[in-house]
């Protein structure tokens, strides 16, 4: 077990939950102290593939640490230098927008921000509709920025779902390691 911090930081793509979950078991395997953040949304929200409160309560096991849920929470994260890896998965097209116009207006964007500012690898695990279509902009501006990495994605159902692009979650700790080595895991492009 590898003796770092890394934060693993939920959106709303509620439909990837149970592969961010798995992801989240393999990275608190590797790594030492793994603290985990929600947005908001995510907090606040039930659907079809669970309960808020459910997910929540997996995360803290999962990490033994509580969840960070609010922009309060999160901000400290930058000014106490909390982490040594940020890892967002699954990324919705929102945050993508956000992240890329600068936008730290939910718990997961602040923490972000907050990171990113220490000059510390932040891992962005996209899960968009929307991919290859109006979050492609933001995609790429994210690709261009220094300490910014990508799990490897794809498009996870190009005949029903053409602009839809999702992370291959199996791959989220060893893109960890790689982007604490400051290297990108190749290839980015895969079929999830």
């Amino acid at each position: 077990m590898e003796e770092k911090t890394v934060g693993f930081a939920v959106c709303g793509s509620f439909c990837t939950h149970a592969r961010a979950m798995e992801a989240l078991e393999e990275v608190a395997r590797r790594f030492a102290h793994v603290i985990p953040i929600v947005s908001q949304t995510v907090a606040d929200t039930d659907t079809r593939f669970g309960a808020a409160h459910d997910l929540m309560r997996e995360m803290m096991r999962i990490c033994d640490h509580r969840v960070l849920t609010s922009i309060v929470e999160a901000e400290p994260i930058g000014p106490k230098k909390m982490l040594d890896l940020l890892i967002i998965a699954p990324c919705t097209g929102n945050t993508l927008g956000k992240l890329a116009g600068g936008i730290a207006d939910t718990s997961v964007t602040m923490a972000a921000k907050a990171h990113l500012r220490n000059q510390r690898p932040l891992l962005i695990a996209p899960s968009t509709n929307d991919g290859l279509a109006g979050s492609a902009a933001n995609l790429g501006s994210l690709m261009a920025r220094r300490n910014i990495y990508f799990v490897p994605f794809g498009q996870d159902d190009p005949v029903g779902k053409p602009t839809s692009l999702v992370a291959d979650f199996s791959l989220v700790a060893d893109a960890a390691q790689a982007a604490l080595a400051g290297q990108q895991l190749q290839p980015m492009l895969v079929c999830p």
